[in-house]
């Protein structure tokens, strides 16, 4: 893994299936048996990712830098 890149997690337990992350950022989530999942866990950096983690309205996504900080969502 690269510094550049972007560790992405999915807190399955608090997804609710809304389908937000799929529809803002389809190449890196897809819903699975009505959860959201990362098709990767660690991507290059993409706007729509942080559109995406920041749209959840239960903040099941949570996206850091290689370096471990929190980069979406932020409060």
């Amino acid at each position: 893994m690269n510094q550049r890149s972007w560790q992405i997690r999915v807190d399955e337990q608090r997804c609710v299936g809304s389908g937000i992350c799929a529809g803002t950022a389809p190449g890196h989530f897809s819903l699975v048996d009505g959860v959201s999942r990362a098709t990767a866990s660690d991507i290059d950096p993409a706007d729509t990712v942080i559109d995406a983690a920041e749209s959840c309205p239960v903040e099941a996504i949570l996206v850091r830098a290689a370096d471990g900080t929190p980069l979406a969502p932020l409060p």
